[in-house]
This record gives C-alpha cells, sequence and structure tokens, in this order.
C-alpha cells in the first residue's frame, strides 16, 4: 500500500513471516519497495532479524532508478541493492525486472527457499518507471527522452506479448480480445 513513510511496509511484512513461522504454516511474507527505501533503517533491521531467525520473507526492490527525481547512482553507494544481502547472509539476486519471465523464475526460487526454512532473499528487480513519481511530476526534468525511449523499447507488457504469440500459447487476436 501507499505508506506516508518510506519503507514503512518492510517491518510489517517481517513480522508476518515471523508470524507464519511461529504458526507453521508454509506462508511466505513478500515486500515490495522501491530503490528510495534502501537506505531506511527498517529494510536493514529487518532483514538482519529475517536472517537470524530463517524467516520466510522475500524482500523485493523494485529499482527505477529514480526515487522520486534522485537518481539512484547519486544516492546509493555499492551500484547494487542486490549486494546488500551478503552481509545478511541470505542470496542477493540481481534480476531484471523488464522480462515478467525472469521475474517469474527468480520469484518462484526464492518463495521455494523461504518454504523450505531456508529463510530470505533480497531480490533487486532493475526496472523502470514511464510516468512521473506523481501526477504533476515531469520525469523529463531530471532524465533525457533518449532514456525514456531506450526503456520503452525493452517494455515489459510487449515482451510478454511477443513470447506468448511466439509460443502459440495466443493470437494477436486473442490478446487483443482481452
Amino acid at each position: 500500500g501507499a505508506n506516508g513513510v518510506v519503507g514503512s511496509n518492510i517491518p510489517v511484512a517481517t513480522g508476518a513471516a515471523l508470524s507464519a513461522k511461529l504458526r507453521g504454516t508454509d506462508n511466505v511474507s513478500v515486500v515490495f519497495f522501491g530503490d528510495g527505501a534502501v537506505a531506511q533503517g527498517s529494510l536493514h533491521e529487518s532483514m538482519n532479524l529475517a536472517a537470524i531467525w530463517k524467516l520466510p520473507v522475500v524482500f523485493l526492490c523494485e529499482n527505477n532508478r529514480y526515487a522520486e527525481s534522485t537518481p539512484f547512482e547519486y544516492a546509493v553507494a555499492g551500484g547494487s541493492v542486490a549486494n546488500r544481502a551478503a552481509g545478511y547472509d541470505m542470496p542477493g539476486i540481481l534480476v531484471d525486472g523488464q522480462s515478467v519471465l525472469e521475474m517469474y523464475e527468480v520469484g518462484g526460487q526464492a518463495v521455494q527457499r523461504a518454504r523450505s526454512g531456508d529463510g530470505p532473499t533480497l531480490i533487486e528487480a532493475q526496472t523502470y518507471r514511464y510516468l512521473g513519481h506523481f501526477g504533476a511530476d515531469n520525469p523529463l526534468l531530471y532524465r533525457s527522452e533518449e532514456e525514456e525511449a531506450h526503456f520503452k523499447a525493452r517494455d515489459c507488457i510487449q515482451h510478454l506479448k511477443g513470447h506468448i504469440v511466439e509460443a502459440g500459447v495466443a493470437s494477436e487476436d486473442d490478446l487483443q480480445a482481452l
């Protein structure tokens, strides 16, 4: 959900994972947050406890390269979010967030790892936000038209559509009807 404090959903999801573990269910908590939340203490506290207690939680950072209008490279040290997982003795996976199929594969592996009692995973899905951060935000004030064009050419929905048609799962007409 939309939270007044960036990253405030992270400890809530970690608590849900603790509940699942204590109740002995096979539930897995998956928490989504943006790259703007990766410097919040609540993320690091949650990853630390999740790793110590081997909680069934998947931390999924949607790195769209801009925390509101601040470029990722300007605000985040170390070059990636996924590499932070090593400090908490959990897998850190960098994935092309523009690929539905890669996300499905990596997400499934992380959920299976959590269900099997092996603890949390941190996934950094590198993606792109086509529009501004909010309605009146003009992203061309902090990024270029060339950058936008590059990522729009890699649109995840269009690529999945191509895969579905090429694999014979559905025709263009079937997809259009949907």
